[in-house]
């Protein structure tokens, strides 16, 4: 097959592909088409040619969406790299994936650059007139004419990336088959309709952002792009642009209900994934008859694995759902046999929405470019390193990490990489981070540090904290630090974790000096924050946590459906599940699709989608 921009267009050229909210210009199938086109041709202007990976770190342009497709146009794997890294982390990430070129934009350009400093042989191109002589503009060349590949299945469509264990960036390579699988599967379980308009909010770095932009084309539907969030305007946006479908975070939502109240009727799908939602806002959204669709995803899965539909969490409150179509999802013990039904063990993931491996760094492999790593797959698939059980009825329900990643926000946060960096520091003798419970954020990241004499030789905190803050995304920096002269241990000499977070929940503070708090999550910044209802104690109940998704970096990124068809009807696609299972549709009456009738409320969660 040939890149999907260029069929959609052969079959609607007329409908509109995407509206800019900033202005409400838009754009139909042709002129999408012809700003892909010409933008491929500059990129092979270049150099670039089929095989090549491209990493991208631009905001959320309409260009930005452009190089999606004029990537998959030339046939170059699109890697996008989020804004808010360092240079350290940008860094990182371009080894790994052994980038052919890099482009930015002019906010981006100085980081960018110094990104590629000590990379040998990566080209820096920007979208904007660049201001460095060492970048060149991607519009300084005539387009060349391309070559268009075809696509195979098991072809690298993009890259993105999530951490592992030790805290180091994994690449996640997704295949043209596996983001094609998962945008039929999550249309199986959510419903396209050809006058679907799906809300873009979520970084474009992450699958929850991304998804939405290859599934636009697949369905034929209308991607409304925001560059970036904030909670009035983005709900202002749904209802200025009859939006029918968006990819949230839980604190995104809260923050827009707090902003508005409620949201507009035209909503028929609430994505709701990347981090756990609390019971309390997902009764609110039932509350307001807000359609929130619970969802468990990850990267490594192109998004979605699990959904669950209004009516499925109105008596299982803290369901993710049942599995996509074509997904298989096992529980299974410490040995990797399957448990039975109400067990808990760990998740396990197989099916062609599901990566190949990991990338492992060239300058780790055997060759010259990168390879996979699939030591995290086994006979039934990928462990995805989350907690979980099934229902008797087959309803999956996520509880929580094999290990101590903290997901604060929508974000991934290893503990061991900002231990790492605040080491470095002089007078931090060692520390422990850990995530503490957060009505906002489901967690937030919290120290507790280690030095010689915390009374009489305390550490500088605000060099401390600048120090972290060019080394650490804003969102991986402890929230609340607390200093002692020596780390609770267990009696095997190994770190009490349970006594760190008591000792942080006594005494625990911000850096003093520090920065003003931020937490970059999913690709947003809260414009305000508010506070947890009086009735109760602000920490979440048990239940809150069912339904985590790892990352996307991500995560996972989580993420959404959109809709397709040429006729002017109404196009319900049945879930396969829900014809098998008998359930309703989200209306309340018998359906063979999940997504036809007026929408009902529900919440959401996901197992980092956010997407």
């Amino acid at each position: 097959m040939r890149d999907w921009l260029s069929h959609r267009v052969a079959s609607s050229p007329d409908e509109a592909a995407l509206v800019r909210a900033a202005d409400g210009e838009a754009w139909t199938y042709t002129d999408l088409d012809r700003l892909v086109s010409e933008t491929a041709g500059r990129l092979v202007a270049h150099g670039i040619e089929a095989g090549d990976r491209v990493g991208v770190i631009t905001p959320p342009y309409v260009g930005t969406v452009g190089l999606v497709h004029a990537a998959m146009r030339v046939g170059a794997t699109f890697v996008p790299l989020g804004q808010e890294l360092t240079p350290r982390e940008l860094s990182e990430r371009i080894e790994v994936a052994d980038l052919s070129a890099v482009i930015c934009a002019e906010p981006t350009e100085e980081d960018a650059l110094a990104a590629v400093d000590c990379v040998d042989d990566t080209p820096v191109f920007s979208v904007d007139e660049p201001t460095d002589s060492a970048v060149t503009a991607v519009h300084c060349v005539e387009p060349d004419p391309v070559d268009e590949p075809e696509w195979a299945l098991d072809d690298r469509l993009c890259i993105l990336f999530t951490s592992g264990t030790t805290g180091e960036p994994k690449a996640v390579p997704l295949t043209a088959g596996n983001v094609y699988s998962s945008a039929v599967a999550s249309a199986f379980r959510l419903g396209v309709d050809p006058g679907d308009r799906w809300l873009v909010s979520l970084s474009l770095h992450h699958m929850g952002g991304l998804a939405p932009v290859y599934r636009s084309a697949l369905y034929g539907t209308t991607l409304v792009l925001r560059e970036g969030f904030d909670p009035g305007g983005t709900a202002d946006d749904i209802d200025t642009y009859d939006v029918t479908g968006v990819s949230l975070v839980p604190t995104m939502l809260k923050g827009m209900l707090d902003s508005r109240g409620t949201l507009s009727d035209s909503l028929r799908v609430v994505l709701l994934g990347g981090a756990p939602a609390p019971n309390e806002l997902l009764e609110r959204c039932r509350d307001y008859s807000i359609p929130v669709y619970p969802t468990y995803g990850m990267t490594e899965s192109a998004s979605q694995i699990a959904t669950a539909t209004p009516r499925q969490t109105r008596r299982r409150l803290g369901t993710v759902g049942r599995p996509l179509f074509g997904t298989d999802v096992t529980v299974v013990d410490e040995d990797g046999a399957p448990v039975d039904a109400g067990e808990t063990g760990e998740i396990v993931v197989d099916g062609p929405t599901v990566t190949p491996g990991y990338l492992i760094d060239p300058a780790e492999g055997e060759g010259s470019s990168p390879t996979l790593d699939r030591s995290a797959f086994g006979p039934h698939g990928l462990h995805t390193g989350d907690v979980g059980k099934f229902d008797e009825n087959g309803y999956l329900y996520v509880l929580n990490r094999l290990d101590d990643r903290i997901i604060s926000g929508g974000e991934n946060v290893e503990p061991g990489e900002v231990a790492d960096v605040f080491r470095e520091f002089d007078g931090v003798e060692d520390l422990s981070v850990v995530g503490l419970d957060d009505y906002r954020w489901g967690e937030r990241v919290a120290a507790l540090i280690e030095v010689e004499d915390p009374e009489t030789e305390p550490v500088e905190e605000a060099a401390l904290d600048a120090f972290a803050r060019e080394r650490l995304s804003g969102f991986k920096i402890p929230k609340t630090v607390a200093f002692v002269d020596e780390l609770p241990r267990t009696v095997s000499g190994t770190v009490d974790r349970e006594a760190v977070r008591e000792a942080l929940r006594e005494r625990g503070r911000a850096l003093a000096g520090g920065s003003e708090p931020e937490l970059e999550t999913a690709g947003f910044e809260p414009a305000h924050l508010s506070e947890p209802p009086d009735s109760g104690s602000g920490e979440p109940v048990d239940g809150d946590r069912d339904g985590e998704a790892p990352d996307d970096g991500d995560e996972t990124d989580r993420s959404a459906s959109e809709g397709s068809e040429e006729t002017a009807e109404p196009v319900e696609i049945a879930d396969a599940d829900a014809v098998a299972s008998g359930d309703d549709g989200p209306d309340g009456t018998e359906s063979p699709g999940e997504s036809g009738g007026e929408p009902v409320a529900e919440p959401s969660e996901s197992g980092s989608e956010g997407d």
